[in-house]
């Protein structure tokens, strides 16, 4: 498949086409488009370019695995949370393969310690915010969605939806306030 010719498909488009045949074809060009951000997401967690780049070849066959098995409809932010959850992942298993710190690195050690606790923490909050946007209705989920993931404009959502500007911002204002509360909820039965 020539991949150029496909460019003006959306994502959306080239999984419906998977979806259609499955023929991993179409997740090879949807892949190839997010193969930088994967990498920057990688070197972000791993920081090393080595260990990112293989991490992008398991996400690529996670990717395609778990496109198998069911449909995903926000592909760039499951991709995301995929490569993400990988990298985790590899930091937890990685980290008791460490050699023990000197003495006068137990300080730096601590304090990598607790930003890497609080940034699981942050990463356990926005998984947990992904699972509470699913529980929205179809339009607070949809609208919440297009303006705060893929940064759209009110009128860009209206355009896209065919929602009145009014409808766009209601479903923004009472999706955000229902999301707050899910997640406060669900919080709240954890503890």
């Amino acid at each position: 498949m020539n991949k150029d010719q496909y460019q003006h498909l959306s994502d959306q488009q080239l999984l419906g086409q998977f979806y259609a045949d499955r023929s991993n074809d179409w997740l090879g060009i949807l892949l190839q488009r997010y193969t930088l951000l994967l990498l920057g997401v990688c070197m972000k967690y791993l920081k090393n370019e080595e260990e990112a780049r293989d991490a992008v070849q398991q996400i690529f066959l996670k990717a395609i695995t778990e496109l198998h098995k069911y449909p995903v409809e926000y592909f760039k932010s499951w991709l995301y949370m995929v490569a993400k959850n990988y990298c985790l992942m590899r930091l937890r298993t990685n980290k008791g393969r460490k050699p023990l710190e000197l003495k006068d690195h137990q300080l730096n050690a601590q304090v990598e310690e607790q930003g890497l606790s609080l940034h699981l923490e942050k990463d356990r909050q926005l998984e947990l915010m992904a699972v509470c946007l699913t529980e929205l209705n179809n339009e607070q989920q949809q609208c919440v969605t297009l303006f705060y993931l893929q940064k759209k404009t009110y009128q860009e959502i209206a355009s896209q939806t065919g929602y009145t500007m009014m409808q766009v911002k209601s479903h923004i204002q009472n999706g955000k306030r229902n999301l707050k509360i899910l997640m406060e909820k669900k919080l709240s039965e954890r503890w």
